[in-house]
């Protein structure tokens, strides 16, 4: 079978979130199928990397975008029902390339991946589409509203109505739409979706994200995530303002590492909190995880599955997360990971399990085997295949009426 892959990232290398889930994607469906994968680049040395994708597909192409031109097209498309990200993700040579391919290409089936894409393919007709939200975007774009001062709140409802309008429009040209979670079907269902939706899970490699022989440090947790993403700065920001004072004074030892790339002024600025380090963009985060006696994840706005968690579990390291963040994690609280909200429970849950090597291990150990049975690539990629042969099943005609 002939597959056109197309995302509104470069789903190579695989560092961080939807690039994961894509690459994971197309990394399963080469074995079997011949994969296309078109997306875009934003840079000379994001489509410099690109090129690593080869030995994953049979082809690919990263059609060179530039950012100062796709944030003018948000200013153009404002007032629009086109969504912010539609138009960021927007580029006429990629629109192309799509319809170049399909008319020369004889492909089999379409997979699009995040609503941003949807534009390009909504049209096609006579070829089955899988189009993999993964996260639903309207909510995220709400959850925003509590953060944001009036007038940008404005603006960020604004986007959630278009975003949720976006994405009954695409819902309604493709043959299943995809998310991340059973909880996120029922978003889905919240924002107007409601017919031919399904869902298959993250994963985590769990080779690469695998317990070692290294040491922990007793006196050191960390956060990992891309540090200019909004809910990771926000959420850190409000960790070490309200959190971090109380878990220094409790325990004056005790150090916290923020571990991710591209970190923000506000982030920067936590570097000088006592005993707060921000490391930027390291080389490979698992040294960082496997030395700490925990992770944290007290994300406020959290939708879909969070890799960070997957991934310090599968490493054996335990974690201590907000509800909603552990919301899109197959795991049950208490018994694989903790969770904890307001900074008294916070606290108190950290610091209990700092002093409990017994219970730490014990965490650990039920943290990977819980990814080894839900969260293994192999695991959601079966359910994937399934759902992909089902769209590729005639639809059954109707049932004869009774005369």
């Amino acid at each position: 079978m002939k597959v056109l892959f197309l995302s509104h990232r470069f789903p190579y290398p695989p560092t961080f979130g939807s690039k994961v889930r894509a690459f994971n994607v197309i990394r399963h469906l080469a074995r079997e199928h011949e994969v296309t994968v078109l997306s875009l680049a934003r840079s000379d040395a994001e489509a410099d990397e690109a090129q690593g994708i080869a030995p994953f597909c049979a082809a690919h192409r990263a059609v060179r975008v530039h950012n100062v031109v796709q944030a003018a097209k948000i200013v153009a498309t404002l007032p629009s029902t086109i969504t912010a990200s539609e138009a960021f993700f927007h580029s006429a040579e990629l629109q192309r390339e799509v319809d170049r391919q399909l008319a020369n290409g004889g492909f089999d089936f379409i997979f699009a991946h995040c609503s941003a894409v949807g534009r390009y393919i909504e049209h096609v007709e006579g070829i089955p589409k899988l189009m993999d939200f993964c996260d639903v975007d309207s909510r995220k774009w709400l959850d925003y509203l509590a953060f944001k001062p009036w007038p940008l709140a404005l603006g960020y409802r604004w986007e959630a109505w278009r975003m949720a309008a976006a994405e009954r429009r695409v819902a309604a040209h493709v043959d299943v739409v995809t998310v991340a979670t059973q909880g996120e079907v029922a978003t889905l269902a919240q924002a107007g979706v409601t017919e031919r939706v399904d869902w298959f899970p993250n994963g985590v490699d769990i080779d690469y994200f695998a317990p070692s022989a290294q040491a922990y440090d007793p006196d050191v947790i960390s956060f990992v995530g891309r540090m200019d993403y909004f809910p990771n700065v926000q959420c850190m920001v409000e960790f070490c303002a309200d959190v971090w004072p109380k878990l220094r004074s409790a325990r004056p030892t005790l150090k916290l590492q923020i571990v991710g790339a591209a970190p923000t002024a506000a982030v920067l600025a936590l570097a000088r909190v006592d005993g707060v380090s921000v490391t930027g963009s390291v080389p490979d985060v698992r040294p960082y995880v496997q030395g700490s006696a925990l992770t944290i994840a007290p994300l406020k706005i959290a939708r879909g599955t969070q890799n960070k968690i997957l991934e310090a579990m599968a490493m054996e390291v335990p974690v201590v997360s907000s509800r909603i963040a552990a919301d899109g994690v197959d795991a049950v609280p208490g018994e694989h990971l903790l969770v904890a909200d307001d900074r008294d429970e916070t606290c108190e849950t950290i610091l209990r399990l700092l002093g409990d090597p017994a219970e730490r291990g014990r965490l650990a150990k039920a943290g990977r085997a819980r990814v080894l049975s839900h969260h293994a690539w192999p695991n959601a990629m079966s359910r994937l295949d399934g759902i992909m042969d089902r769209c590729m099943r005639p639809a059954p005609l109707p049932l004869a009426q009774p005369a």
